[in-house]
């Protein structure tokens, strides 16, 4: 390689002193074109130098080593260790898992069972339990010996019925309440009102009571008129207030003291 370079270098060096003899050109334009040649020869010779590098660099080259014996051998025995090892690991996972995360988790769903139906009032579902004529049979095993199927299933539906027949409770006949209101005082006795219940339907009625009554009397006689206490109450018109009756309280006392006219209005729902 070092030969050729110097060769070419001579060549060049006389192509170059050639071509200035045989020119027009001074000894400053040849100088130019000898820095010139150098400086081409230089590039040229460092493109050279560097072209394997970098084609070793972008492009390289893979050299698969022959397999010997031993490498192979060893690499067998470095998969086998490997697979052994790997069957070690799921061999413990199993059993992890089968003594333990298997019995927590079903312990875990045993409870959120439990909670669940004692929540749900089905605690029944807890329990064991027997099949249906199971307790029977223990219970009468010795009987159905000598019968046969037909009246062994006829003596436990008998009997079947009477553990399960509801004893007939007697109805006590409810007493109807019959509501007496005492007589409208005259207009000229001391201490009487007068006093107006103004319907949901539009309808109103007027009483005489005096005013040393129960105020209970109130409400017998809205009832009487056909509204139960237990969906209406009384309020006065301006402003509402809601009657307060009571069996010690008199209509002076829950605030009549006049001639008055009651609104007879629905009870609202309570919030539980």
């Amino acid at each position: 390689m070092s030969n050729k370079c110097v060769v070419f270098c001579v060549l060049l060096a006389g192509f170059c002193f050639i071509s200035w003899k045989h020119s027009l050109i001074g000894v400053k334009d040849a100088l130019k074109l000898a820095g010139r040649g150098f400086i081409f020869l230089g590039i040229c010779t460092w493109l050279i130098y560097m072209f394997p590098r970098l084609k070793y660099f972008f492009f390289p080259v893979c050299q698969e080593l022959p397999d010997s014996p031993l490498l192979e051998s060893n690499r067998q025995k470095q998969e086998q260790v490997r697979r052994v090892q790997q069957h070690q690991h799921n061999d413990k996972t199993s059993d992890y898992a089968e003594s333990v995360i298997k019995p927590r988790q079903n312990v875990l769903l045993q409870q959120r069972m439990e909670r669940y139906h004692r929540m749900t009032g089905e605690t029944w579902k807890l329990s064991q339990g027997f099949p249906v004529g199971g307790e029977d049979d223990q219970v009468c095993g010795d009987a159905g010996v000598d019968e046969n199927p037909n009246q062994g299933a006829r003596r436990r539906r008998k009997l079947l019925q009477t553990v399960t027949h509801d004893p007939v409770q007697q109805e006590v006949p409810k007493q109807k309440k019959v509501i007496v209101l005492p007589d409208e005082p005259s207009t000229d006795t001391e201490g009487v009102v007068k006093i107006a219940l103004r319907c949901p339907s539009g309808r109103t009625i007027c009483r005489r009571f005096l005013k040393t009554w129960s105020s209970l009397l109130l409400l017998d006689w809205m009832m009487k008129a056909g509204y139960h206490p237990a969906l209406y109450t009384l309020c006065t018109s301006y402003p509402r207030t809601v009657l307060i009756a009571a069996a010690d309280v008199s209509l002076e006392e829950a605030g009549i003291l006049t001639n008055t006219v009651l609104n007879v209005e629905e009870k609202e729902p309570s919030i539980t």
